[in-house]
Parts: C-alpha cells; structure tokens; sequence
C-alpha cells in the first residue's frame, strides 16, 4: 500500500482528498524534524514538501521514494541531481499560485506608490490628512519593467496594463514577437528597460544565471526615484546593494516578499527605511492558492503512482524517459 508523507499540513480539502483515494497510507508531520521524520520516512514513496531541505541526506533515509512533489513552484531547497540520479522526479504547482503572487506584486506596487502603511498609522494615531513627506503616486500612465515573463509575469503584466501602465517586458528567452502579441513592449537589453521604468517588477527562478542578479549595477541602472518589487526569490537581490541603493535615495521604494535567508531572523538594515514594506514570503498563501497547491501535488502523486504523470508539471523530465 503505497505511503504518501504531508512535510506539514496541507489544505483541509487536499488532506480530505489524499485520505478519500483508496488504497493508500498518509502521513501528516507538524513539526518535521528528524526525530518525527524518521519512522515515516522509511517507508514513504511520496512527500509532499513546502519548506523543507531535500538533499542527499534527506534522501539516504528516504529508500522507497518515488516522487517528491513540491507544493508551489520554488525549489530551491530541493537537490534535483540528487533526486534525478535516483530516478525520482520532482514535481511543482505551475498554475495554482500564479495569480496569488500576481496580486500580491500589484498590492506591493500600490502599497508603495500610495505609502498605505504609513497613511494607516497615522490616521489610526488620529493624525488626519495628507502629508507632504508623504509623496503618493498614481500607478496610471508609469511605465513597469516586467523581468521575466512566465505564468507569474504575465499575469502581472496583464494586471499592470489593467491600471493604464505602459508595460514592458525583459525575458531573454521568451521570443520578443510573444510578448508583442501579448499586448506589451519587449526590451532586449536589461539596463535600457530599468533606465526607462518608474517600478520594476521581478520573477524569475533563483538559479546559477539569475542569483544575485539585482545588483548594484542593476540598481544604478534604474531611473532615480523607481520602485522596485519582488515576489520571486530572495536570492536575486544583493541585498547590501539594496540597503545602499535606498540609503542614497536613487532607489524609490521597495516592495518584498521574500529574501535571501529565510525565515528573517535577524534585523536587515533595509527594514528600517520607511520606504520599504515587506510580507514573509506570503503571496501565494491565500485560502484558494493553498488549496489549488495541496489539490495539484495529490493529483501529480496519484497520477505518477499510476504511470499517468503529466510532464508539465516535472522539473526532472529526463526521469521520465528513464521510468517509461
């Protein structure tokens, strides 16, 4: 009877429908650490993973494993050699968080242009009106750098066009007629996008390529006065460039969900500036992106367990030509 371990709670209705399907044992961890993972472990064909580190020594306890499916789209903390060198394939969550983490950059993007949590303090605090150090901006008529333009980016890029931005997009291997029939303005070169935009927008993978990407050099590229938002990966921003770009005032404000350590435990000089609002890597934990995650990696198990597994949804595809 194949045994499917939940590395943390899922959505109720995805925990109802892993116990619903017949002909399978699950396994609920909270907390997951090495004492409560060991028994289930050595046993488990299938792991759910959320925040989790799968790497070679996850895996030397983990014998029978088939699948790891990880619930969301990031997986940065999973070693996918490892995993394909044991013919496991890895799956995510392509659509069920691309528009939670699209709204989410779009209220990054008004929360800085309208100064939100400022103007919430003060009227909470019966400080009444507006203030002249509190510079809000209209959205309409500035013009966004979308960097990269997947399932995220261009849900953004749609939501950005819907607030009458001029929208322009920089995706190195996205074919520039795509996004022209999409509606927007492709821009080839990075640095003459950032040098043209008023917010920039990023969301792409955190890989060899794209680690540490957002730098001083990108930031001084950036029009003076610009915002810059981030729902991606922490790891593409250099986040000393960051403090220093906003300590010199030619960073606007700044809008993150995630960084590069996680969970922040220890007081980031950039925190500090008013200017910059920031959530814990929540964008995609709404009530119906939880659910759509929990449902999607159910399914990817059951299905791969019964030779069915959808390749769209496998980052290690070539485990699939090894298991056909």
């Amino acid at each position: 009877m194949p045994h499917i371990v939940c590395l943390r709670p899922l959505h109720p209705d995805a925990m109802a429908r892993l116990r619903a399907e017949p002909g399978y044992t699950i396994t609920m961890l909270d907390p997951v650490t090495p004492e409560t993972l060991a028994e289930p472990m050595k046993t488990a064909d299938a792991i759910i993973v959320r925040a989790t580190k799968i790497d070679r020594a996850f895996l030397a306890n983990a014998p029978a494993l088939r699948i790891c499916a990880r619930h969301g789209v990031g997986y940065d903390a999973v070693d996918v050699e490892a995993l394909t060198e044991r013919g496991i394939p890895l799956t995510v969550t392509p659509d069920a968080n691309a528009v939670s983490v699209a709204e989410h950059a779009m209220m990054l993007m008004l929360t800085t242009a309208r100064r939100t949590v400022d103007y919430n303090a003060n009227t909470k605090a019966l400080d009444w009106g507006p203030k002249p150090a509190l510079r809000t901006l209209d959205l309409a008529g500035m013009t966004v750098l979308v960097v990269g333009f997947g399932r995220i980016g261009g849900r953004v890029a749609r939501l950005c066009a819907a607030f009458g931005m001029n929208v322009t997009v920089h995706d190195p291997y996205i074919p520039q007629n795509t996004i022209k029939g999409a509606g927007f303005t492709p821009v080839k070169v990075l640095h003459e996008g950032l040098a043209a935009a008023d917010v920039v927008t990023t969301h792409c993978p955190s890989n060899t390529e794209t680690r540490g990407m957002v730098n001083a050099a990108f930031f001084a590229a950036m029009k003076p006065g610009a915002a810059y938002i981030n729902t991606a990966r922490g790891t593409l921003v250099d986040e000393a460039a960051l403090t220093n770009a906003l300590k010199s005032g030619h960073l606007g404000a700044a809008g993150l969900d995630v960084f590069w350590e996680e969970p922040v435990t220890t007081k980031l000089p950039f925190l500090d500036f008013p200017n910059v609002v920031v959530s814990p890597h929540s964008a995609a934990a709404t009530e119906q992106s939880t659910r759509r995650m929990g449902l999607s990696c159910a399914e990817s198990i059951f299905a791969h367990l019964k030779g069915q597994l959808d390749p769209d949804v496998v980052i290690n595809k070539e485990v699939l030509r090894g298991n056909a």
